[in-house]
């Protein structure tokens, strides 16, 4: 999952996709309803691969705290962001122990369950290169063990 192209932009309710660079700015697309329309070097845009969550030891990247919440609810969409305040703590606790309950309000986890749902809906949410990563691992540790049984057969000549 590629989350350099996916936009939070201030002011504007949901995510975007970076589409191209224009004079005045970049053109986006909503994720929810596909428009098109430009975003200006005025507005406060954020990428959410640069946005990371508090936590009492090191900030965690959102993407992390994505995946998190992807393999807690197996890919399917998560509570609403509108919750109770208790049951929005209680559930990103789960999700993220370690994170800094002073300084992520509740107004942070709503942003990010509404962005994973968002997410989620539209089917933006894969974890190719984990899978991916996890496949090499399998092929070089099948690879090493190979090699290994070849130089036992051999020293035994």
């Amino acid at each position: 999952m590629d989350l350099s192209k996916i936009l939070a932009i201030s002011g504007k309710p949901g995510l975007y996709k970076h589409i191209a660079q224009s004079k005045t700015g970049i053109i986006i697309e909503s994720i929810n309803d596909k428009k098109r329309s430009s975003a200006f070097a005025t507005e406060q845009i954020s990428s959410l691969s640069d946005i990371s969550i508090f936590t009492t030891d090191e900030d965690v990247k959102l993407e992390d705290v994505l995946k998190s919440i992807f393999k807690k609810e197996d890919g399917k969409k998560t509570i609403s962001s509108k919750s109770s305040s208790q049951d929005l703590k209680a559930y990103f606790k789960e999700v993220l122990p370690e994170y800094d309950q002073d300084r992520v309000y509740v107004s942070d986890i709503k942003k990010v369950l509404k962005w994973y749902n968002i997410l989620s809906e539209n089917n933006i949410l894969e974890f190719k290169e984990e899978k991916d990563k996890e496949e090499k691992k399998e092929n070089q540790t099948k690879k090493l063990s190979e090699k290994k049984i070849k130089t036992k057969d051999n020293n035994k000549k």
